[in-house]
């Protein structure tokens, strides 16, 4: 996870087009720029970091079920509810599901735990547009490299 970068997805674990499901892990690091200042002496993930997140794992999900041909940008979120804080060191495993999708939207649901227990989840709506330019596709299918994407799944879409 490079929080400076927004590169919150650090693998996949898990994408399964057929059931429109995905799992991710995400490692906060122990130290960030962005702790300074959230908050000086008692450090804690950034909330709209967490549902950026969620979103980003919805995202990678999105970009499987339409074959990397098309990508979602965020468009509304909706019912998030943070439980607890997260803190520098914790593994996250994010897991997200395609609930609805049309007429270029598509409609996800989203949570964040730790160790098993409840961090914070989100229903989560994107606008899915063909990508503004050839380069931005590249650019996503190098990022899916490092992260692990099966670009394989992609046949799929």
């Amino acid at each position: 996870m490079r929080l400076e970068y927004f590169q919150l997805i650090d693998r996949i674990v898990a994408l399964d087009l057929d059931a429109r499901t995905i799992e991710v892990a995400a490692q906060v690091p122990e130290t960030s720029t962005i702790f300074e200042g959230h908050f000086p002496g008692h450090p804690l993930m950034p909330g709209v970091l967490l549902i950026e997140a969620m979103a980003q794992t919805c995202g990678w999900l999105l970009l499987g079920l339409n074959g990397l041909t098309r990508m979602p940008f965020l468009a509304a979120v909706k019912e998030a509810k943070l439980r607890t804080f997260v803190t520098p060191g914790q593994a996250l495993t994010i897991a997200g599901r395609l609930e609805h999708d049309g007429s270029g939207f598509a409609m996800t649901h989203a949570s964040v735990t730790v160790e098993g227990k409840a961090v914070c989840e989100a229903d989560i709506t994107f606008r899915i547009v063909p990508f503004p330019h050839p380069d931005f596709r590249t650019n996503m299918e190098e990022v899916a490299r490092r992260i692990g994407y099966p670009l394989e799944a992609n046949a799929h879409g």
